[in-house]
């Protein structure tokens, strides 16, 4: 239902002409910036945040709120502006402050930083396949909390600007391809056609029909021109809103025409408007063109002010009448309402991991089949966790057994459940974290996701992005070294983990055995933050835990596993399936009556972040005899091994033959090992 709204009036259209001022103003102070989206944009993004989103100010964080997202982050003006008028806490100092150190108002978006921004964009089509995430996990919890459907309570929209550059990546394709089959309705995307980006006019790389590919995908489109004048119609566009609104099956994709920097003289419709300051001249040109005074910067009248806040007390009003509903429901639904409020405070039901298995060491387990036993049990324990696969579900072990497949009721797929916990992304690894990011976003829900870790090249791009934001999103992804055997180099992952561990806020765990992804596990899901499993297609030993340390010691990062004598010349550290290998050296190394110590580091991040004293503990600085021994370029090992360490690495691509041969031809082998122990011993006697 659409709720009725006041008559537009002249205080709205000086609104406008103010946000477009603005953008302007700010770009001009700073000397940098993105003005000519902003200002076309204006009467767009006012028109949302005044008329159509059902949001509340006061209660930012509310549950059942409209999603905004803007694609474009480039554009960040349009989203800053509005939460200015609208009064979320953005203040004019901020927007005069735009782009400067520690300012509330940032290039770009950045979640966390600034009240009413709900997703960090900039790499465009990332906030397109975000919010494609956040309808997915809006359907998911409405299953989660009424999955009778009887009350509209959680029922919500997620809204979209986005730009021709968000269109012209892939990774929106993906994910809108992916949003038409799950026919996400309450998904709005408005796509900003003005034909301009920083190279020009976009048709010297871009000119599909988009209306037609969107329709093709499944989704509903509608077009709304420009204005004979080259402005935003916007009466048309608030009708195709209201359109959106009706539509609850599709996708909606608003393709809106518009003039890029309408209404400066010279700048409008020109490359150098996206991103440049249009200049003193033309900035106040434009304002005399829009009835402002030129002489003035950053001037908003107390009215204009005054009217724009009224939304706040709309945004109340709407907050007030659902949260009277709320509390009926609560009463009414107390099973559900102990759920919400446990996720909602960010807490695990207690002994939620007792169930969790523990293996012996009668059976090898690949730590990849490890990991989809122990993702059983948190599902079971967890409603809040689901997720999916890029069309890899039977290698990565992430199938939620009976969970039903994610897809809409009208599917006849096997297993369709609009409220399913088996997520079919499809071959579309970019999307696949983008959406992770845009569930987890959203908010009540721990989604994780799997593939080859080789194709974590495929999705990096989302991956920094979960890292930037610091969000509750895991990475599985298995066949982690040359060990996946004859599928050959392009399948064969080398440095990966290396690269990977570059990316601040991410921690990358390469359990050794499958009782340390039982305690992975359960440290990842504690912590909340971004993960990356790193798992073994092939067979490992189960460590004896009667002879070495406990797997526990996976909570920090990296511990003991076993020390032949308190007094050990040498330090093998290892990770992974290379973990035996250590320990099948350090029985030679004994034999030979050389005493060393063996180390596990399953997340260098976990281990950094523990004491000094404790990272003495396991490696201690006056033994400077080690070897890091990992099936992957050595990059990140140089700082632990120091000048005397040597790395038992690979750095060249693999080959197709089985994994026994290509560790043996490579020299991932206990006597290759010890070669490298007395090496390094000898490094040290030389130093000495």
């Amino acid at each position: 239902m659409i709720q009725s709204r006041p008559a537009w009036s002249s205080l709205d259209d000086d609104a406008v002409r103010i946000s477009r001022a603005l953008a302007m103003d700010a770009v001009q102070k700073v000397g940098n910036g993105h003005p000519g989206t902003a200002m076309s944009l204006a009467p767009v993004a006012y028109t949302l945040f005044q008329r159509v989103l059902k949001h509340d100010p006061i209660n930012p964080n509310w549950i059942a709120r409209d999603r905004f997202i803007l694609s474009c982050g480039h554009s960040s003006l349009t989203l800053y502006i509005q939460l200015f008028l609208s009064g979320y806490g953005v203040e004019l100092s901020d927007l005069q402050n735009f782009r400067t150190f520690n300012a509330a108002t940032p290039g770009h978006p950045e979640y966390g930083h600034t009240v009413g921004v709900e997703t960090t964009t900039g790499p465009l089509g990332q906030g397109v396949a975000n919010a494609v995430g956040m309808a997915m996990a809006a359907r998911y919890e409405k299953g989660l909390l009424d999955p009778d459907n009887k009350t509209d309570i959680f029922d919500h929209n997620i809204w979209v600007i986005c730009s021709d550059g968000d269109l012209q990546e892939g990774v929106s394709a993906e994910a809108s391809s992916l949003a038409g089959l799950q026919e996400l309705g309450n998904l709005k995307v408005i796509y900003d056609d003005n034909r301009i980006s920083i190279e020009g006019d976009t048709h010297v790389a871009f000119n599909e029909n988009v209306s037609d590919r969107y329709r093709s995908y499944g989704w509903h489109v509608i077009e709304v021109d420009t204005q004979s004048n080259g402005d935003v119609d916007r009466e048309k566009l608030e009708s195709a809103m209201d359109q959106a609104l009706t539509e609850k099956i599709k996708p909606v994709l608003i393709r809106l025409h518009s003039v890029i920097a309408w209404p400066a003289p010279k700048a409008q419709g020109t490359a150098e408007s996206h991103g440049s300051a249009l200049g003193a001249q033309e900035v106040a040109a434009t304002k005399r063109v829009l009835g402002l005074n030129p002489d003035e910067s950053f001037a908003v009248s107390e009215a204009i002010i005054e009217h724009t806040r009224k939304v706040k007390v709309r945004g109340a009003g709407a907050y007030h009448a659902w949260d009277a509903k709320f509390k009926q429901w609560q009463i009414d639904n107390p099973i559900q309402n102990a759920l919400l409020e446990r996720i909602s405070k960010k807490k695990l039901p207690k002994d939620w991991a007792a169930t969790f298995p523990q293996f012996s060491t009668e059976k090898d387990i690949a730590t990849r089949a490890a990991s989809g036993l122990v993702i059983q049990e948190i599902a079971k324990a967890l409603p809040e966790f689901w997720g999916g696969s890029a069309d890899l579900a039977g290698s990565n072990n992430t199938t939620i057994a009976g969970g039903g497949s994610f897809l809409p009721a009208t599917s006849s797929m096997k297993d369709a459940n609009p409220y399913g916990r088996v997520i079919h992304f499809g071959i579309r690894e970019h999307a696949m974290g983008a959406i992770l990011n845009g569930i987890a976003l959203h908010g009540m829900a721990k989604p994780y996701a799997g593939t080859f870790l080789v194709f974590s090249d495929y999705m990096r791009g989302a991956v920094r992005l979960s890292a930037l934001m610091k969000l509750p999103v895991t990475y599985v992804w298995s066949h982690d070294s040359i060990g996946l055997g004859e599928d050959g180099p392009t399948h064969q992952p080398v440095e990966h983990l290396a690269a990977l561990r570059a990316i601040p806020g991410l921690s990358i765990v390469r359990p050794a055995d499958a009782n340390e992804v039982s305690i992975a596990w359960r440290e990842i899901i504690t912590r909340a933050l971004p993960v990356g499993l790193a798992l073994s297609r092939q067979n490992l030993p189960v460590v004896d835990r009667k002879k070495y340390n406990s797997a526990e010691g996976v909570a920090k990062g990296a511990y003991v596993l076993f020390d032949t004598s308190p007094e050990f010349s040498v330090i093998l550290i290892a990770t992974g399936s290379e973990v035996y290998l250590a320990l099948q050296a350090q029985d030679q190394l004994l034999s030979s009556g050389v005493n060393s110590r063996v180390v596990s580091a399953p997340c260098l991040e976990w281990f950094t972040e523990q004491s000094p004293d404790y990272q003495e503990s396991v490696l201690p600085k006056t033994v400077k005899a080690r070897v890091s021994i990992e099936a992957g370029v050595a990059m990140p090992w140089y700082k632990i091994i120091g000048d005397a360490g040597v790395a038992v690495a690979l750095e060249h691509f693999g080959a197709s033959a089985d994994a026994k041969r290509l560790f043996r031809e490579y020299g991932f082998t206990p006597e290759n090992i010890v070669a490298c122990a007395m090496e390094s011993i000898k490094k040290t006697q030389l130093k000495d």
